[in-house]
């Protein structure tokens, strides 16, 4: 039996639709340029999925590509319309969205349109936002939302060139609808597929004119997503549900100290466990392979397993508070804004108000567990997983295998979350090096422990403010010196220059909504000896809870509302304002609560998006805080899929407020002290409150969705509490300890009332 035929017969039953099948038969392939130029393709001119031609067993010749940004369209001879979608599809709605786009132009329904995941190829399929092929900062629809138009337009012109063509009549006679050209006036009607040959021989039109807005008929109304059905049936394929021939399933252990190495295994009780087959090791962690992953990991418990633990054995989060604390007139002051007379506004202030704010490690927690499914072959390397860059995960094992690039194949799945943890391949490179000592598929899972105790965190930040406060209690200057470590430095290859600023690390300070007469924000380097990477809202997800709490305290200081205090400084930012105003409106901001409760506000712009968040929250007298009511306001320009935007906003909020109630990431003698839902907690569903989601509606280009909930849950919740109680929340996780009096016994929190359910 061969690799490919094997694996072909493999995709045509598991994954939906089969990439054999997808390939098959002429084709008018049609994909859209970064530079705006529409080109289209016949099947077989380029090999640029040999990721998908490979795997189906050898189909040359029928392979094809485009070119990034957008997603490539091909319309079969046999019927089919199929988008590779240059994002992948991990619970935020992207499938949909980009079929949606293309699908408007195309003239075609969703239910004519099949998704598939795109291959490694940086150069065709580059996300423009981002300059790679990587999906995340809510950046998929608003880089593909002028590309995938202008490609399915251009199509359809193509389409309805050759049916004139053909029939001899002028192609403004000609209408397309439903996969379909009609000459009107003589009723003959040719379908794509009939079409599809001749019009991938056209010349492709170039600035083909898109629809008028008031034409649309999917664009902008609610459509039930094409990855439902399979997901509500259990047919969708995620990483974890791989299966192959002579496949082994695999547990594994890293050392439990950062930094430190594997010195030796003692494997023989573990061997001795039935069903297990192989104890393979690399230099800081073990795998054990085996008929199923009770065995594997029965016998990694079974390992005796000598550590050398390395330099951070002590590591405690006490010492790395007191290094973010302390770094702040001992490592240098990068700029990242200076504006206006700080110093005079400093000095003639009626009031100053200053704080300091403290923030944690955080970790992802994915729904589906880090997993990874390799087989590494003398010619050949193929990984079955779920990841937001398929290219680094390519590159990565290429050098690792040392096998050319060309020769490692990564067949993308669909994502049980992502959250900026599947931006890392370090996973999928342990895999790798793993999987090239056995001669057999073997599919790795990491334990939910292993999973949250070698996660890479949301840098932990501390943060330092002050404000000069006017006679009418409004702003003359506002200073924020940030201090943290540098995700991009971590992330980015060759590191962040000392002395750079990294903008991650300022976003959503350095640019608020607001309008200050003066201000300054600097950031102080201070990388933790703590692996750090993205996590869902990025930067302002720091920075905003500490804007925004911080506002909240001004507002208190020169005793005025905190909707009218933010209102009067959004004089030249219309957008926010409108959305401020909707969501206190919504929320009924200012009439009278019970004792013990309390609504609190946020608002912020990011990601190309405007979101007012009001929270309501009852805290009883031991401290155990229970959201009643949360009213979202959202400005995202046009909106392509508006349910899609609703979904976003609610789940990004319940992220957002489980870490902030619940979640942060602690270490002790060099190691994670948490590490399942036990002790890293998420909202459950009796603690979720109602969110009622409010969309403003306007022709603005679409801004990112995804991460905006997220930024704004913390601090309308700690607004909230503070309205509630009067104890000011200046950081997070909100411990019911740091909420109720000494003399009052606490409750637990699982004893909480239910909540009613969520709505839309």
């Amino acid at each position: 039996m061969t690799a490919g035929p094997a694996y072909a017969r493999l995709d045509a039953t598991v994954a939906r639709p089969s990439r054999r099948r997808f390939l098959r038969g002429g084709a008018l392939v049609l994909a859209y340029a970064a530079t705006g130029r529409p080109k289209a393709f016949a099947a077989g001119e380029q090999p640029g999925l040999h990721a998908i031609q490979n795997v189906a067993g050898g189909d040359e010749g029928q392979a094809f590509k485009g070119f990034a940004p957008g997603g490539l369209v091909r319309i079969g001879s046999d019927g089919r319309i199929s988008l590779i979608a240059p994002n992948v599809e991990m619970g935020q709605g992207i499938y949909t969205a980009e079929a949606m786009l293309i699908a408007e132009e195309l003239e075609v329904g969703l239910d004519q349109i099949e998704v598939l995941a795109a291959p490694p190829n940086e150069e065709l399929y580059k996300q423009p936002l981002l300059n790679s092929q990587t999906t995340g900062g809510s950046t998929s629809v608003r880089g593909a939302w002028v590309p995938l138009r202008q490609a399915g337009a251009a199509a359809r012109v193509m389409l309805v060139n050759t049916a004139a063509g053909r029939w001899q009549v002028p192609a403004a006679e000609c209408r397309a609808s439903r996969a379909a050209v009609t000459h009107e006036s003589s009723g003959r009607s040719l379908t794509y597929a009939e079409l599809a040959d001749d019009a991938a021989k056209q010349p492709v039109p170039k600035d083909v004119p898109l629809k008028d807005p008031k034409d649309w008929t999917l664009v902008g109304r609610t459509q039930r997503r094409v990855d439902t059905p399979a997901k509500v049936d259990g047919s969708a394929v995620f990483g974890i549900d791989v299966r192959l021939p002579e496949m082994k399933v695999a547990a594994v252990a890293a050392c439990p100290v950062i930094g430190g190495r594997l010195r030796g295994v003692d494997d023989q009780a573990a061997k001795a466990v039935a069903g297990v087959r192989d104890v393979v090791r690399i230099d800081n962690a073990v795998m054990v392979t085996a008929d199923h992953y009770w065995a594997a990991q029965r016998g990694l418990e079974a390992l005796g397993i000598d550590w050398d633990e390395g330099p951070n054995a002590t590591l405690s989060s006490e010492a790395i508070v007191r290094d973010l604390r302390d770094a702040y007139g001992h490592r240098p002051a990068i700029l990242a804004r200076h504006e206006g007379d700080v110093d005079g506004a400093m000095a003639r202030a009626a009031k100053k108000v200053e704080a300091a704010y403290q923030l944690p490690f955080l970790a992802h927690a994915t729904m589906e567990p880090i997993n990874t499914t390799v087989h590494v072959q003398p010619d050949r390397c193929d990984i079955w997983v779920g990841t937001q860059v398929p290219t680094v995960a390519q590159q990565l094992a290429a050098q690792i295998t040392g096998l050319p690039l060309e020769k490692v194949f990564i067949h993308n799945q669909y994502l049980g979350g992502g959250f900026g943890r599947r931006l890392e391949a370090d996973s999928i490179a342990q895999a790798a090096k793993f999987a090239r000592q056995v001669p057999y598929p073997v599919k790795i899972v990491w334990s939910r422990e292993e999973d949250i105790r070698h996660d890479l965190y949301r840098p932990a930040y501390y943060d330092r403010l002050q404000a000069a406060l006017g006679a009418d209690g409004l702003p003359l200057a506002w200073v924020d010196h940030v201090t943290g470590g540098s995700v991009m430095g971590h992330y980015v290859p060759e590191g962040l220059p000392e002395g750079k600023l990294d903008e991650d690390a300022v976003e959503g300070a350095k640019e608020t909504p607001y309008a200050f007469p003066a201000i300054h924000v600097d950031w102080v380097r201070q990388d933790p000896p703590v692996p750090i990477t993205w996590w869902r809202g990025v930067g302002p997800t720091h920075n905003v809870y500490v804007v925004e709490s911080f506002l909240d305290e001004l507002a208190h200081a020169a005793g005025r509302d905190p909707v009218e205090y933010r209102r009067a400084l959004l004089g030249h930012n219309p957008r926010s304002r409108a959305v401020l105003d909707l969501a206190a409106e919504k929320a009924g901001w200012g009439s009278a609560l019970p004792a013990g409760r309390g609504r609190g506000v946020s608002l912020h712009d990011s990601f190309g998006s405007h979101l007012a968040v009001v929270a309501e929250v009852a805290v009883s007298p031991q401290g155990v805080v229970r959201l009643t009511r949360v009213v979202a306001a959202v400005d995202c320009g046009f909106t392509v899929n508006p349910d899609t935007v609703v979904a976003q906003v609610q789940g990004g909020l319940v992220f957002g407020f489980s870490a902030a109630l619940y979640s942060d990431i602690t270490f002790k003698d060099g190691r994670v002290e948490q590490g399942n839902f036990n002790d890293y907690r998420t909202m459950r569903m009796n603690e979720t409150p109602p969110i009622e989601v409010f969309q403003t509606r306007n022709m603005e280009a679409p801004g990112g969705i995804g991460e905006t909930g997220t930024v704004s849950a913390a601090p309308a919740l700690g607004n909230a509490i503070f309205a509630a109680t009067g104890k000011r929340m200046r950081r997070y996780p909100f411990r019911q300890q740091d909420l109720a009096p000494p003399e009052v016994e606490q409750e637990v929190i699982s004893a909480l009332p239910p909540a009613a359910g969520t709505a839309s």
